[in-house]
């Protein structure tokens, strides 16, 4: 049985640590984790191969595409619809439906390809970016890839760059920018430990606040029905119960 009830996606500098902290975090919470595993449902749920998936897994398009994309998903969609839809298309919609379905099975760990923002109308999701100093991920990569520190900052350069404008070009945020997330921790000073402990704490506060949310709201409703007098608190908590059932929205009414 899971020990969270939250949905925690985590955004990442290449090199920051960012997919052993999620890997870590799913073992202590005991929650499915998902990175390249999301190019596989996708794969399944749309038919599309998963080497083309992973081809064009968080690379960034043209701006009209990113439009045209998100018209149609401002629309609706389904899942067996988009056949004749250029494949960059295709497979951003794909992994977003991918992304829903796993958030509707239950508390995970999501990691990069937007998750956050796919899943923003979600009140049981904790949106989270790790960052390091650039020498400090320079040292992880040319150890984890066996090169030189001069050649991993270079690979740290080009795939930031590739994530921030694929993140940029799909979403109304910016990649990185401490508005565009819950929390930023920093996996240099803090530690990859240090960081699996501060999001594990996180996660505590962000699901006691609602759970004495809801109580004192109840509280306050049993209060005024005995005194007899019109009220619109069970108006009231319904709307905050948006707070605590993923996926609700306003259509849901």
């Amino acid at each position: 049985m899971s020990k969270t009830n939250t949905i925690i996606t985590i955004g990442r500098e290449f090199g920051s640590g960012g997919h052993e902290i999620g890997e870590r975090l799913s073992e202590k919470l005991e929650i499915p984790f998902y990175d390249k595993e999301m190019l596989d449902r996708a794969s399944k749920d749309s038919g599309i191969a998963e080497e083309l998936l992973k081809a064009h897994d968080e690379k960034p398009t043209s701006s009209f595409l990113y439009s045209l994309v998100m018209d149609t998903y401002s629309l609706g969609y389904k899942s067996g619809s988009y056949s004749d839809m250029p494949i960059n298309h295709k497979i951003f919609l794909a992994q977003f439906d991918a992304i829903k379905k796993l958030a509707e099975e239950g508390p995970c760990i999501l990691i990069g390809r937007c998750a956050d923002y796919a899943l923003e109308d979600y009140r049981n999701v904790l949106s989270v970016f790790i960052h390091a100093d650039t020498v400090k991920r320079a040292k992880r990569i040319s150890r984890m890839y066996d090169m030189t520190e001069a050649k991993a900052k270079e690979m740290i350069i080009k795939t930031d760059k590739k994530r921030g404008s694929y993140y940029n070009y799909y979403t109304n945020k910016k990649w990185s920018a401490v508005q565009s997330y819950d929390v930023c921790l920093d996996s240099g000073k803090l530690g990859i430990d240090g960081c699996v402990d501060a999001i594990i704490e996180i996660v505590k506060i962000k699901e006691a606040t609602k759970k004495a949310v809801l109580q004192e709201l109840l509280f306050t409703s049993s209060l005024v029905s005995r005194t007899g007098q019109p009220s619109i608190f069970p108006f009231i908590i319904a709307v905050n119960m948006r707070c605590f059932a993923p996926g609700w929205s306003s259509s849901s009414w």
